[in-house]
């Protein structure tokens, strides 16, 4: 059912140094935000170079800021533009606090970053406490572990942010699986306005020219490390199983638009040589690849956590540690409650326990053995909470 918020408008801000998870989620509740109110406007603001391979429905539209990549030592430099990263932060910053001046939403959503790539949205939270803007910060069912998490937020002095400028903080997934701020020393004030919603589910996108994804003619296990920055171990054990077990069912490599260009380059030359495995770089129907396929290999962040759920497909993850424990904390919350299976990346990674990994997927039960409609309820509480917020003013 759609309803009418006369002329509301809604900014979303994704910092997008790297990967797809956070453009993929704002994107999804964009989305879903304007399916229920037709009088909704979505700007999404991101430094994400790939945003404009993704569609868009009508009255979503999107800035791309200059871009910034982060670096192994922890540092960040400027990914497409010759000019020092002071400049390239001050042009960012100047670009998201003039769009919300001349944009005036009646709702600024900042994903996962309370103050922004090195506190580049400071600045417009700022400016927006003494208007109508409400201020929202969106964040994963789990952001890190709580020792990481804490240190890393001392750092960058976020309570402050959390106490005095943001009026609510939406959770997206349920408390009762895992809180992203327990453990740290937080004020009441924050703990209260603090709401948890649900995993965000995924739906097919409609209007979708199937004839032109590359479905495999044949039943096929996904095998997906998200973006693939940092896929390439994941991509490596799984393939040595398909190398050493002609066996195995067939398997379709998605590799991520940011695996190097080395690895990447080997890993289809080594796909092309096996008639049970096709491989590609980057898909933008992810979602009906996944849908099609009868199990999932991914390393476990957010956005493909939802949609394994969503799609209800049996799903073995193979979570990352570093530089942050959330993908692994997710996937042994889930696996303690028998929703996946997992790997160790840590391990010695010997090619017959994969193929042991995947021979078991294929027997795995799917996630639906589990009750999971009080989990997948995340777009409901958004579209609902974003629609009273708005009613009130």
């Amino acid at each position: 059912m759609r309803s009418k918020l006369n002329n509301s408008r809604l900014l979303i801000y994704s910092h997008d140094s790297f990967g797809l998870g956070h453009l993929r989620r704002c994107r999804t509740i964009a989305h879903e935000l304007v399916d229920r109110y037709k009088g909704l406007s979505v700007l999404i603001i991101t430094g994400s170079p790939i945003i404009g391979r993704f569609d868009f429905k009508a009255r979503v539209d999107f800035i791309r800021i200059p871009g910034v990549i982060k670096l192994h030592n922890g540092e960040y430099t400027s990914l497409g533009l010759l000019i020092d990263l002071a400049d390239t932060l001050a042009l960012r910053e100047s670009i998201i606090l003039n769009t919300s001046k001349v944009f005036k939403p009646d709702i600024f959503l900042v994903d996962k970053e309370p103050g922004g790539l090195k506190d580049e949205v400071v600045s417009t939270l700022e400016y927006f406490k003494d208007t109508d803007t409400q201020c929202i910060l969106g964040l994963r069912d789990v952001m890190d572990s709580p020792a990481l998490l804490k240190k890393e937020w001392q750092k960058k002095n976020v309570m402050p942010l959390l106490e005095n400028l943001y009026d609510e903080l939406w959770v997206y997934g349920p408390a009762e699986v895992s809180n992203p701020l327990k453990g740290l020393d937080i004020k009441q004030m924050v703990t209260d306005k603090t709401l948890f919603g649900g995993y965000l589910p995924r739906q097919l996108p409609q209007k979708i020219d199937t004839d032109s994804i590359n479905f495999p003619e044949r039943p096929y296990i996904l095998v997906t490390p998200g973006g693939g920055g940092d896929g390439i171990e994941m991509i490596d054990w799984v393939l040595r199983a398909y190398e050493s077990d002609p066996s195995l069912m067939p398997a379709l490599f998605v590799l991520g638009p940011f695996m190097p260009a080395t690895e990447r380059n080997d890993f289809l030359r080594r796909a092309e040589e096996l008639p049970h495995v096709d491989a590609l770089t980057f898909s933008n129907h992810l979602e009906h690849l996944m849908f099609e396929a009868e199990a999932v290999i991914a390393m476990g962040g957010y956005n493909t956590f939802c949609e394994i759920l969503s799609f209800d497909k049996p799903a073995m993850i193979l979570p990352r540690t570093q530089p942050r424990e959330e993908q692994l904390i997710r996937a042994r919350n889930a696996a303690s409650i028998g929703l996946l299976s997992m790997l160790d990346l840590d391990s010695e990674r010997a090619t017959e326990v994969m193929v042991n990994g995947i021979l078991n997927l294929l027997k795995q039960d799917k996630p639906s053995k589990h009750k999971l409609d009080k989990l997948l309820n995340g777009l409901d509480f958004v579209t609902d909470r974003f629609g009273e917020l708005v009613s009130k003013e």
